[in-house]
């Protein structure tokens, strides 16, 4: 049996802020509405469908911690620079540097690299 993640929902306090947050970091965002529901932001990526939602007023944002894996052929760090992201915490994880940095929602994301095939 294969289990495979296909769907992401982050709750934000500010959809724009977040979006532009998570489109520095090479996310395509579209709106999207279904019915009556809220509008919302949605990026698809290897299978997984990320959505932005608002966060719903008197309700305090999650501690989820994310974890991304980026496929560069420069530096990760450079492209964090570049877009003004402070690395809060590195560490090392099976032989590989692992950045932390914190979304405007103050969730904790972890970038790695891998090089292209």
């Amino acid at each position: 049996m294969e289990i495979k993640l296909n769907l992401l929902v982050l709750r934000c306090r500010d959809l724009d802020v977040s979006k532009a947050f998570y489109e520095q970091l090479g996310f395509s965002f579209e709106k999207e509405q279904h019915g009556s529901g809220p509008m919302h932001y949605v990026a698809e990526l290897d299978g997984l469908v990320f959505e932005l939602y608002p966060l719903k007023q008197g309700i305090q944002s999650d501690q989820t911690r994310l974890g991304f894996r980026f496929e560069l052929t420069s530096k990760l760090s450079v492209l964090l620079d570049r877009v003004k992201i402070e690395v809060i915490s590195t560490y090392e994880f099976q032989q590989q540097k692992i950045l932390v940095i914190q979304d405007p929602d103050g969730r904790k994301v972890e970038l790695s690299q891998s090089l292209p095939e």
